[in-house]
C-alpha cells in the first residue's frame, strides 16, 4: 500500500486539474505562528490543519499529552475541509513528517482510505522549485461525512497488562532507555517494549521514507512480518505522533497496520501505579 507519495506526483495532479484535498498539518509552540507560516507560503489549494486543535483532545495526566480528539470536534474540521470518501487527501508538514502522519493516522482511523503523505514534506516540494502561494488557503465546500471510529485498531492503557504480543516504542533510543526525557514526567519505557526509533526508517537529509525492503527488514528484526496480525503488535510513542509516523511507514512497506496505543508514554508515565523500565 502506498502511503508516502513524491512531491512530483502531487504537483502533476494539481496541474492536470485532478480533484483532491491538500492539508498542511503545521504546528508551532507559539500561538498563531503556524497560521502565520501557512499564510506566508503553502502548496497551492492547500488548507490549514492545526494538529493541536483538530487532531488531539484535551491533555491531562489521565489522558496523555495528545489524546484522540472527541469525534464531534474532529467532525467539525472534517466538514470544514470538505473531506469525503472517495476523494483523495494529501497531507504535508514542514518538519520530519510527525504531524502529517498524525493526520494520516487519524483520518484512516475515522474511515477514510485514500489518504497520503507527501514524502519529504514541504522541503521536498520547495527543493523541486514547485509553485507556492500565500494567503488564507483554499476555500472548500463543506461536506457531511459520517465519522466512524475504528478504521484502525487502538489500545487502551489497561489492555497492555494482558498483552502478549510485540510492544514497540517508536521514540529515539535516549528516551526509550531513560537517559533523557524533557516532555514527560518520567524517563524510561513500558516494561517489555522493544525500541524501533522511527527516524531510523527515514533518510536523515531528505526526510523521505526508506526503501520498502529496508523498512521491512527493520520490522523483521522485531519479529514483525507480513504474516503478523494487527492485534499481535502494539505501537506507542510519547503521545501518538512518532508512533503515527512508524505506523505510516509500516503501511507503506506493505505490513499490516498494527494497533496504536495513542496516549503512549505520556499517559503511562503519569500513572504512579505503572512500572517503568530503564536501560542505563
Amino acid at each position: 500500500m502506498t502511503v508516502f507519495v513524491p512531491a512530483e506526483e502531487l504537483n502533476e495532479r494539481i496541474h492536470s486539474g485532478q480533484k483532491q484535498t491538500i492539508l498542511a498539518a503545521l504546528w508551532e509552540p507559539r500561538e498563531g505562528k503556524a497560521w502565520s507560516k501557512f499564510q506566508s507560503e503553502h502548496i497551492p489549494t492547500a488548507m490549514f490543519c492545526d494538529p493541536a486543535v483538530a487532531l488531539a483532545g484535551m491533555p491531562g495526566r489521565a489522558y496523555g499529552r495528545n489524546p484522540l480528539p472527541p469525534l464531534d470536534v474532529l467532525a467539525r474540521h472534517v466538514a470544514e475541509w470538505g473531506l469525503e470518501k472517495g476523494r483523495p487527501v494529501y497531507i504535508y508538514d514542514t518538519g520530519v513528517g510527525l504531524f502529517a502522519a498524525r493526520a494520516w493516522w487519524t483520518l484512516r482511523w475515522i474511515g477514510l482510505e485514500d489518504v497520503y503523505i507527501v514524502d519529504g514534506g514541504f522541503a521536498a516540494w520547495d527543493s523541486q522549485g514547485f509553485d507556492t502561494v500565500a494567503g488564507p488557503g483554499n476555500v472548500n465546500v463543506h461536506a457531511s461525512m459520517e465519522l466512524s471510529a475504528g478504521g484502525l485498531p487502538v489500545a487502551e492503557i489497561d489492555q497492555l497488562h494482558q498483552f502478549k504480543g510485540v510492544l514497540v516504542d517508536a521514540r529515539e533510543a535516549s528516551r526509550f532507555e531513560g537517559r533523557r526525557e524533557v516532555l514527560d514526567l518520567k524517563a524510561g519505557h513500558i516494561p517489555g517494549a522493544l525500541n524501533l526509533p522511527v527516524y531510523d526508517l527515514f533518510d536523515e537529509d531528505t526526510r523521505t521514507v526508506g526503501e520498502v525492503d529496508q523498512v521491512r527488514a527493520r520490522f523483521a528484526r522485531l519479529g514483525i512480518t507480513q504474516n503478523t496480525k494487527p492485534d499481535e503488535v502494539v505501537v506507542y510513542s510519547g503521545s501518538g505522533n512518532h508512533s503515527s509516523l512508524l505506523l505510516a511507514a509500516m503501511a507503506h512497506s506493505g505490513l499490516p497496520v498494527s494497533t496504536h496505543y495513542v496516549a503512549g508514554w505520556s499517559q503511562w508515565s503519569a500513572n504512579p501505579k505503572k512500572p517503568v523500565a530503564r536501560h542505563v
